[in-house]
């Protein structure tokens, strides 16, 4: 027999043919599909979607305005962080507050399985940095909105709160440190004053003082070597024009010769006194040479008084003999001269004497330059990271007070969360189309199999095909009152099982449309 497949046009008459034969068993295979459609329908999870849309505001209108003055929390790591926040423990528990969850009062592990859910559910995406949208899904639609908008909120007042506990956290550090550096400072200034007051050379200004006196004494030293080998020349000269001189040239009396050094001497007196004082050793020496020629002139006196006058003697001093007027000038400038070398030589002394100390001060100058370096140079550092934090502190405290007062920058609800009214995905309406298209395709698809593959001989065309002998004539079936009764039974049940599947998918239809299913 040959099996090759019959033609569409010579299957149809098969087809027909089967379709009567088995409607009733295609019939019960179309609702059972059909119910099986509309039973999934029910019993499938819709699913309710809501979102809520947050804009991240990278600045705000006084964000300019306090440039320089205030730092403002940035909002891009908030948007970054996002998944973070709103999946944090505590958030999570709020919401399983505000969905419902918490009214059965599960258990810790059920918590935490009911926890997985909703993140499984949840779905968190960001874009151009700043715009952050939060969707859920769940089987009911108020409870989708709800958890929705319980996340929404959270999330803004959690990122307000994380940026207030972040500049409240950087004005409280900020200012520990103001503290910590002030008692820095104030120790550094007291051992830096303490220090100068041990020690009166480490005062500011000593050094330069001393640089001072030091070139000053040098300067003076200097003068009075000059000076000295001067007056030395000058005297040595002197010594050697007295040797050429005669001391006497007349007689005179001896108290006229001690009258006239001593008006010399109170002359030479007056001029030093109007330069130096009492003290100076020059105005010392000529006061005790006047003295000692006080007390020669009151002996003279008394040895004239008493010595006998002699004969032609017309004096009322006694005879002397009179000294040379140059020589008496020479001598005179030559006591001056010796009187001015000595001075000079008493003042180099002296000078040289405040030289030496001026240069040992100098020496404990250089030796506590050291410490006072470092302790100026603590001071200084102190002071200037003192003065620094003030500055950031009062910085803190503005962006605290913006923060705070939410004036920087702020989140806002761009497209807040909406009851979903529709569920998405599959729906009821989807399964049962689904389930009558299937039921329909599936029975013809096996009637279609069943007459494409079943061997036997169903036309005469079939069998002259099979053969290649002609046909000559062919029996019809003439069906009996038995026949027509079964075909009237089975014509009704078919109809039967037609009408349940439609009233089953009407009524269900119709209480998905009132709520009641």
């Amino acid at each position: 027999m040959n099996e090759e497949p019959n033609p569409l046009l010579a299957l149809l008459p098969v087809l027909w043919t089967e379709a009567k034969r088995r409607r009733v068993s295609l019939a019960v295979i179309f609702a059972s599909i059909a119910m099986l459609a509309l039973i999934a329908g029910i019993n499938w999870p819709q699913r309710y979607d809501a979102s809520v849309t947050i804009l991240a505001q990278k600045s705000s209108i006084i964000t300019p305005l306090m440039e320089g003055a205030a730092a403002a929390t940035g909002n891009t790591n908030r948007a970054g962080i996002a998944k973070a926040v709103i999946f944090s423990r505590k958030v999570m528990d709020q919401v399983l507050v505000a969905g419902g969850w918490m009214a059965h009062k599960p258990s810790p592990v059920d918590q935490d399985k009911l926890i997985q859910e909703i993140k499984a559910r949840t779905l968190v995406t960001i874009s151009r940095d700043n715009l952050i949208t939060i969707s859920y899904h769940d089987s009911d639609a108020r409870r989708a909105f709800d958890v929705t908008r319980t996340f929404g909120q959270l999330f803004i007042s959690e990122s307000v709160a994380s940026k207030m506990k972040e500049s409240r956290d950087a004005f409280d550090f900020i200012d520990s440190q103001v503290e910590a550096y002030r008692k820095k400072l104030t120790d550094a200034e007291n051992k830096l004053k303490d220090y100068r007051n041990a020690n009166a050379d480490a005062r500011p200004g000593s050094e330069a003082d001393t640089n001072a006196s030091i070139s000053q004494l040098r300067n003076q030293i200097e003068t009075a070597q000059m000076d000295l080998m001067e007056k030395r020349s000058q005297a040595g000269s002197l010594e050697r024009q007295l040797s050429g001189e005669s001391e006497v040239n007349a007689v005179q009396t001896s108290n006229g010769i001690y009258e006239s050094q001593l008006a010399e001497l109170q002359s030479k007196l007056d001029k030093l006194r109007l330069t130096y004082t009492d003290e100076y050793p020059d105005v010392v020496r000529t006061r005790h040479q006047i003295e000692d020629l006080r007390r020669l002139l009151a002996s003279a006196d008394q040895q004239s008084a008493k010595a006998p006058r002699a004969i032609g003697d017309t004096g009322t001093n006694g005879s002397a003999v009179q000294f040379n007027p140059l020589y008496q000038q020479m001598r005179s400038q030559l006591a001056t001269l010796r009187s001015d070398i000595a001075a000079t030589t008493a003042r180099l002394g002296a000078a040289q004497a405040r030289l030496d100390s001026e240069l040992d001060r100098s020496k404990r100058i250089a030796n506590s330059e050291a410490v006072t370096a470092e302790l100026t140079r603590d001071y200084t550092v102190n002071r200037d990271v003192y003065q620094d934090l003030l500055k950031r502190r009062e910085s803190a405290r503005v962006s605290m007070n913006l923060d705070s007062d939410q004036d920087g920058a702020s989140f806002v609800v761009q497209n807040p969360a909406v009851m979903p009214l529709v569920p998405s995905g599959l729906r009821f309406m989807h399964f049962g189309i689904a389930g009558i298209l299937a039921g329909l395709a599936v029975p013809f698809g096996v009637l279609f199999g069943f007459a494409r593959f079943d061997p036997r001989v169903r036309s005469a065309e079939q069998l002259e095909q099979a053969t290649g002998l002609p046909v000559l004539a062919t029996v019809p079936f003439y069906p009996t009152p038995g026949d027509h009764q079964r075909e009237r039974r089975r014509n009704l049940a078919l109809v039967a099982i037609v009408l349940c599947v439609v009233l089953a998918y009407a009524l269900l239809f119709w209480l998905k449309l009132k709520g009641l299913a």
